[in-house]
């Protein structure tokens, strides 16, 4: 689901600093620009550190009204989803509902078909070796389809069962791979240990305490309310032009990217999460807790449900590690990160997000790293192609 590319076209823009954007100009904002002038259509960002609350945009949130982007509108924020997904799975275990370390057929048997013991751990933390995607009928296999299937439904235990016919990827809890339908399993253990409807769950633990607004899991419901861009794809050749996909049921993403939020709640979100809001000390240190992102060279981890970049890979020495989560969805691509104790937190958004070309996909991240550092210019080319990565 999500595509993160911090590549040496990323790099080129760090060396080459923000392009045609005027001297003054906020360097969060600079970035902004740049993202926009490398080819995305549309960013928006929102920032909290100690120097106070600030938001940012450019480009157009609506191409057939040139109607510029809304900082405090919605969009779909993919798979960041997860660490909302993970937070409920671990209040259920706050509660001494669930034993992370307990097999997941414990709590959901004959759900998967794999004789193997997979651990709710495992699951959370991307160790299971369940399939990296879903299976072919639950994804697009060319970019047409993501334009015909925006109103198809998916059964949630249907696609667990149809994805996990393939064998596992490797014995669980020997190496790591992204996997969408660990998550929707997850918030099937949520359902099964609460009796209640996943969004009803998300609700009454995390948004309400939280007064997140406008954050929601909509499951069938297509539409983004108050949405702060259009989300688009170019899935046609030219001459068409860019396909609207705002309006959209990604019910196939059940637990693993199919929230809506915006930028000041996910902010909020983070900081209550690494603050020590919403879960017991032990538990946020087991959720920080991260495994290596194989082939980045230590550069990513991720724990139970929370993604770790270490910035010194583009700042150089003494940069922080920055905590939270990626996500992409057709149209849209999001990246909510904070410090250690979510104190000074960046959301960015931006389309396109399947179409992007690899320079605009990797400036999009530049609003975020300005957020928490300076890039260390001679080193940064070398540094930043550390992190080629992708992540569905």
């Amino acid at each position: 689901m999500r595509r993160l590319v911090v590549s040496a076209a990323c790099a080129v823009l760090l060396l080459a600093g923000t392009g045609t954007a005027a001297a003054g100009t906020d360097p969060r904002q600079a970035a902004l620009d740049t993202a926009v002038e490398a080819g995305n259509v549309g960013m928006i960002a929102a920032a909290v550190d100690p120097a106070g609350h600030w938001r940012g945009r450019a480009g157009v949130g609506d191409v057939t009204t040139g109607a510029k982007p809304d900082t405090g509108g919605r969009f779909r924020i993919g798979s960041v989803s997860k660490t909302f997904t993970a937070t409920l799975v671990l209040k259920l275990a706050a509660k001494g509902r669930v034993r992370l370390d307990d097999p997941i057929s414990k709590y959901l048997p004959g759900l998967l078909p794999y004789p193997e013991p997979i651990t709710v751990r495992q699951l959370l933390q991307h160790t299971s070796g369940l399939p990296r995607d879903l299976a072919p009928q639950y994804t697009w296999l060319s970019l047409p389809e993501i334009d015909t299937e925006r109103f198809v439904h998916f059964d949630e235990v249907e696609a667990i069962h149809d994805s996990t016919v393939q064998p596992l990827l490797f014995p669980p809890g020997t190496s790591w791979s992204y996997s969408n339908t660990g998550y929707n399993v997850l918030a099937l253990l949520v359902e099964k240990l609460t009796g209640r409807r996943l969004e009803q769950v998300l609700g009454d633990w995390i948004t309400g305490p939280l007064h997140l607004a406008d954050t929601f899991l909509p499951r069938d419901f297509p539409l983004v309310p108050h949405a702060a861009l259009r989300g688009y794809e170019q899935l046609y050749p030219a001459p068409h032009g860019l396909t609207d996909v705002t309006v959209y049921n990604l019910s196939r993403y059940f637990g693993a990217g199919n929230v809506i939020s915006s930028a000041a709640d996910l902010n909020r979100f983070f900081h209550a999460l690494l603050g020590g809001e919403l879960l017991p000390a032990d538990l946020l240190a087991q959720m920080k807790t991260t495994v290596p992102w194989p082939g980045q060279g230590g550069v990513l981890g991720y724990g139970l449900g929370l993604m770790r970049i270490s910035l010194a890979a583009i700042c150089g020495p003494g940069a922080p590690d920055v905590w939270g989560h990626g996500g992409d969805v057709p149209g849209y691509s999001t990246w909510s990160m904070s410090d250690e104790a979510g104190a000074r937190r960046i959301t960015v958004e931006s389309s396109p997000d399947v179409t992007a070309s690899q320079g605009a996909a990797s400036s999009r991240l530049l609003a975020m790293v300005t957020e928490f550092c300076t890039p260390d210019l001679p080193g940064a080319q070398s540094r930043a192609a550390q992190l080629q990565a992708a992540i569905h």
